[in-house]
Protein backbone atom coordinates (compact mmCIF):
# COMPACT_ATOMS: atom_id res chain seq x y z
CA UNK A 1 0.00 0.00 0.00
CA UNK A 2 1.42 3.40 -0.99
CA UNK A 3 1.03 6.63 0.88
CA UNK A 4 -0.77 9.04 -1.41
CA UNK A 5 -0.04 12.28 0.46
CA UNK A 6 0.62 14.95 -2.16
CA UNK A 7 2.06 17.80 -0.09
CA UNK A 8 5.77 17.64 0.80
CA UNK A 9 5.43 19.83 3.91
CA UNK A 10 4.25 17.84 6.94
CA UNK A 11 2.36 15.32 4.77
CA UNK A 12 1.00 13.43 7.78
CA UNK A 13 -0.41 16.52 9.47
CA UNK A 14 1.51 16.22 12.73
CA UNK A 15 0.64 18.84 15.34
CA UNK A 16 2.81 18.21 18.41
CA UNK A 17 2.11 19.86 21.74
CA UNK A 18 4.66 22.66 21.44
CA UNK A 19 4.66 26.28 20.36
CA UNK A 20 7.00 25.85 17.38
CA UNK A 21 8.06 22.75 15.51
CA UNK A 22 9.74 21.60 12.30
CA UNK A 23 7.77 18.74 10.79
CA UNK A 24 8.96 16.31 8.13
CA UNK A 25 9.42 17.43 4.55
CA UNK A 26 9.72 15.57 1.25
CA UNK A 27 8.34 12.64 -0.69
CA UNK A 28 5.92 10.68 1.48
CA UNK A 29 6.72 7.61 -0.66
CA UNK A 30 10.46 8.15 -0.25
CA UNK A 31 13.12 5.51 -0.72
CA UNK A 32 15.54 7.50 1.47
CA UNK A 33 14.72 8.89 4.91
CA UNK A 34 17.22 11.41 6.31
CA UNK A 35 16.82 11.63 10.09
CA UNK A 36 18.19 14.49 12.16
CA UNK A 37 18.21 15.36 15.84
CA UNK A 38 16.27 18.60 16.46
CA UNK A 39 15.89 22.04 14.84
CA UNK A 40 18.41 23.64 17.18
CA UNK A 41 21.10 21.29 15.84
CA UNK A 42 20.26 20.84 12.17
CA UNK A 43 18.18 23.90 11.32
CA UNK A 44 14.79 24.89 9.99
CA UNK A 45 13.55 27.06 12.86
CA UNK A 46 12.74 29.96 10.53
CA UNK A 47 11.80 28.05 7.37
CA UNK A 48 10.00 25.13 9.01
CA UNK A 49 11.92 22.70 6.80
CA UNK A 50 14.47 20.25 8.24
CA UNK A 51 18.15 20.71 7.36
CA UNK A 52 17.79 24.31 6.15
CA UNK A 53 18.93 27.70 7.49
CA UNK A 54 22.03 26.14 9.04
CA UNK A 55 25.62 25.30 8.15
CA UNK A 56 24.97 21.63 8.97
CA UNK A 57 21.94 21.48 6.69
CA UNK A 58 23.63 23.28 3.80
CA UNK A 59 26.66 21.02 4.02
CA UNK A 60 24.54 17.88 4.14
CA UNK A 61 22.32 19.00 1.27
CA UNK A 62 25.38 19.68 -0.89
CA UNK A 63 26.62 16.12 -0.31
CA UNK A 64 23.16 14.69 -1.05
CA UNK A 65 23.07 16.54 -4.37
CA UNK A 66 26.49 15.25 -5.35
CA UNK A 67 25.58 11.77 -4.12
CA UNK A 68 22.36 11.71 -6.17
CA UNK A 69 19.62 11.89 -3.52
CA UNK A 70 18.70 15.49 -4.36
CA UNK A 71 18.64 17.39 -7.64
CA UNK A 72 19.04 20.82 -6.04
CA UNK A 73 20.00 22.15 -2.62
CA UNK A 74 18.05 25.01 -1.07
CA UNK A 75 15.06 26.01 1.00
CA UNK A 76 13.32 23.78 0.25
CA UNK A 77 15.59 21.08 -1.16
CA UNK A 78 14.49 19.61 -4.48
CA UNK A 79 14.43 15.92 -5.26
CA UNK A 80 12.24 12.85 -5.48
CA UNK A 81 12.32 9.78 -3.24
CA UNK A 82 13.94 11.60 -0.30
CA UNK A 83 12.32 12.64 2.97
CA UNK A 84 13.72 14.67 5.89
CA UNK A 85 12.59 14.68 9.50
CA UNK A 86 13.76 15.00 13.10
CA UNK A 87 13.68 12.76 16.15
CA UNK A 88 12.59 15.82 18.14
CA UNK A 89 10.51 18.04 15.87
CA UNK A 90 9.71 20.66 18.52
CA UNK A 91 11.97 23.72 18.67
CA UNK A 92 13.64 23.44 22.08
CA UNK A 93 14.62 26.14 24.52
CA UNK A 94 18.22 25.00 24.77
CA UNK A 95 18.90 21.26 24.77
CA UNK A 96 15.85 18.97 24.85
CA UNK A 97 15.47 16.83 27.96
CA UNK A 98 15.44 13.04 27.77
CA UNK A 99 11.76 13.13 28.74
CA UNK A 100 11.06 15.48 25.83
CA UNK A 101 12.65 13.04 23.39
CA UNK A 102 10.59 10.22 24.89
CA UNK A 103 7.38 12.26 24.50
CA UNK A 104 8.07 12.87 20.79
CA UNK A 105 9.37 9.41 19.90
CA UNK A 106 5.91 8.01 19.05
CA UNK A 107 5.43 10.71 16.40
CA UNK A 108 8.80 10.00 14.83
CA UNK A 109 8.36 6.24 14.97
CA UNK A 110 4.93 6.43 13.32
CA UNK A 111 6.40 8.68 10.63
CA UNK A 112 9.26 6.24 10.04
CA UNK A 113 6.84 3.38 9.49
CA UNK A 114 4.47 5.45 7.39
CA UNK A 115 7.28 6.43 5.02
CA UNK A 116 8.72 2.89 5.00
CA UNK A 117 11.81 4.06 3.13
CA UNK A 118 14.30 1.45 2.01
CA UNK A 119 17.32 3.36 3.33
CA UNK A 120 17.59 5.23 6.63
CA UNK A 121 20.24 7.94 6.98
CA UNK A 122 20.49 9.06 10.62
CA UNK A 123 22.58 12.20 11.07
CA UNK A 124 24.59 12.44 14.27
CA UNK A 125 25.10 10.13 17.22
CA UNK A 126 21.69 10.55 18.87
CA UNK A 127 19.70 9.87 15.70
CA UNK A 128 21.97 6.93 14.87
CA UNK A 129 21.50 5.44 18.33
CA UNK A 130 17.71 5.66 18.05
CA UNK A 131 17.64 4.17 14.55
CA UNK A 132 19.90 1.33 15.65
CA UNK A 133 17.57 0.63 18.58
CA UNK A 134 14.39 0.30 16.50
CA UNK A 135 15.65 -0.87 13.11
CA UNK A 136 18.68 -3.09 13.70
CA UNK A 137 20.46 -5.45 16.06
CA UNK A 138 23.43 -3.07 16.34
CA UNK A 139 24.64 -2.03 19.82
CA UNK A 140 23.50 1.44 20.81
CA UNK A 141 26.22 2.30 23.31
CA UNK A 142 29.59 3.87 22.50
CA UNK A 143 28.87 4.41 18.80
CA UNK A 144 32.00 5.55 16.98
CA UNK A 145 30.60 7.94 14.37
CA UNK A 146 34.00 8.34 12.70
CA UNK A 147 34.04 4.60 12.06
CA UNK A 148 30.34 4.25 11.23
CA UNK A 149 30.10 7.29 8.96
CA UNK A 150 28.82 6.43 5.46
CA UNK A 151 29.05 2.67 6.02
CA UNK A 152 26.25 0.27 5.12
CA UNK A 153 24.48 -1.59 7.91
CA UNK A 154 21.80 -4.16 7.15
CA UNK A 155 18.92 -3.55 9.52
CA UNK A 156 15.59 -5.25 10.15
CA UNK A 157 13.92 -4.36 6.85
CA UNK A 158 16.09 -1.32 6.16
CA UNK A 159 19.57 -0.44 5.03
CA UNK A 160 21.13 2.07 7.40
CA UNK A 161 23.82 4.62 6.50
CA UNK A 162 24.87 6.59 9.60
CA UNK A 163 26.16 10.10 8.93
CA UNK A 164 28.61 11.94 11.16
CA UNK A 165 27.56 15.43 12.28
CA UNK A 166 28.15 17.66 9.21
CA UNK A 167 29.71 20.44 11.30
CA UNK A 168 32.46 17.95 12.23
CA UNK A 169 33.26 16.76 8.69
CA UNK A 170 36.60 17.17 7.10
CA UNK A 171 36.93 16.93 3.30
CA UNK A 172 37.35 13.18 3.46
CA UNK A 173 34.11 12.70 5.40
CA UNK A 174 32.07 14.55 2.81
CA UNK A 175 33.60 12.58 -0.04
CA UNK A 176 33.09 9.29 1.79
CA UNK A 177 29.38 10.02 2.02
CA UNK A 178 29.13 11.11 -1.61
CA UNK A 179 30.89 7.97 -2.82
CA UNK A 180 28.80 5.72 -0.58
CA UNK A 181 25.55 7.21 -1.91
CA UNK A 182 26.69 6.95 -5.52
CA UNK A 183 27.61 3.29 -4.97
CA UNK A 184 24.27 2.68 -3.24
CA UNK A 185 22.29 4.13 -6.14
CA UNK A 186 24.14 1.82 -8.53
CA UNK A 187 22.62 -1.19 -6.71
CA UNK A 188 19.11 -2.53 -6.14
CA UNK A 189 18.91 -1.18 -2.60
CA UNK A 190 15.22 -1.98 -2.09
CA UNK A 191 14.52 -4.28 0.85
CA UNK A 192 11.82 -6.28 -0.92
CA UNK A 193 11.06 -9.87 -1.85
CA UNK A 194 8.83 -10.77 -4.79
CA UNK A 195 6.25 -13.32 -3.63
CA UNK A 196 4.41 -13.13 -6.94
CA UNK A 197 5.64 -16.59 -7.89
CA UNK A 198 3.15 -17.99 -5.38
CA UNK A 199 0.20 -16.29 -7.07
CA UNK A 200 -1.82 -17.55 -10.07
CA UNK A 201 -1.02 -14.58 -12.33
CA UNK A 202 2.28 -13.01 -13.40
CA UNK A 203 1.98 -9.79 -11.39
CA UNK A 204 4.75 -9.11 -8.89
CA UNK A 205 3.87 -9.00 -5.21
CA UNK A 206 6.64 -7.15 -3.40
CA UNK A 207 6.85 -7.29 0.39
CA UNK A 208 9.34 -5.92 2.90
Amino acid sequence: MRNVAERPDNPFGFDPDCERYVAGYGDANAHFHVIGDHPGVHGGIDSGIPFTDSFAGERLQRALVEGGLLTEAGTPPVGEKTYFSYLHMCVPDGTPTDDSYVDLEPLFDSELRAITAHVLLPVGERATRHVFSIASAEPTEDIDMDERHATEIVGAGWLIYPIKEPVEWDGEDEQRLVQALQALLATDYRREVDLGRYLPDDDPYLVR
